[in-house]
This record gives structure tokens, sequence and C-alpha cells, in this order.
């Protein structure tokens, strides 16, 4: 992991440029979901990740903007295991690339 991302700079990857690859962040980790385009690039069931944050969104299993972001203060531990389960799975199968500063 080199590089480190401001929302900004991470928005850029949200899959509307198929030139760029299709990053998500989750627990401040950037993750290329290129792979996986047809779900996370524009058009796909989970494009609201693509180019943000999403550990709450994940954490509570709900797909939706407002719920993309970094704030786990209120989760529960289940939805806590649940985001850990997502974890688990992205480290599986895409590669990390950077980080999202703080």
């Amino acid at each position: 992991m080199s590089r480190t991302f401001t929302a900004s700079e991470l928005s850029m990857y949200d899959g509307s440029d198929g030139d760029k690859p299709v990053y998500i962040a989750v627990k401040g980790i950037v993750y290329d979901v290129s792979a996986a385009r047809d779900f996370y690039g524009k058009g796909g069931p989970y494009e609201i990740f693509a180019g943000r944050e999403c550990s709450r969104a994940l954490a509570i299993m709900k797909v939706d903007l407002a719920a993309c972001n970094d704030n786990l203060a209120d989760c529960t531990a289940q939805q806590l295991k649940t985001l850990e389960d997502w974890i688990t799975k992205f480290n599986s199968k895409y590669a990390m690339v950077g980080k999202v500063a703080l």
C-alpha cells in the first residue's frame, strides 16, 4: 500500500471513467475492485460504494449513500463482525492499493 488518497482523490475512481480502476475503501484501506466492475462500476448493484469509504454501509448491510462513511460508533457487535467478514472477503479477492487520509 503505497498511496494515500484524500476523499476527493478516491472519488475519482468511482467507475464512471472506463479507463480508470474502480476503488472502494473499507476501514481506511483502499481496494481495487475493478475485477468486479459489473458489481461496483456504473450501473452495478453496488455502484454507490465505488470511490467511497463504505465501512458503515457494509457493517449495517445497507446500500445507501448516507451509510457510505467510516462511522462505526453505534454499530453492534454483530454488525462489526459482518464488517470483518467483508474485509476478509476483500482481502482474499482484491488488491489493496492504498489507504484513505484521515
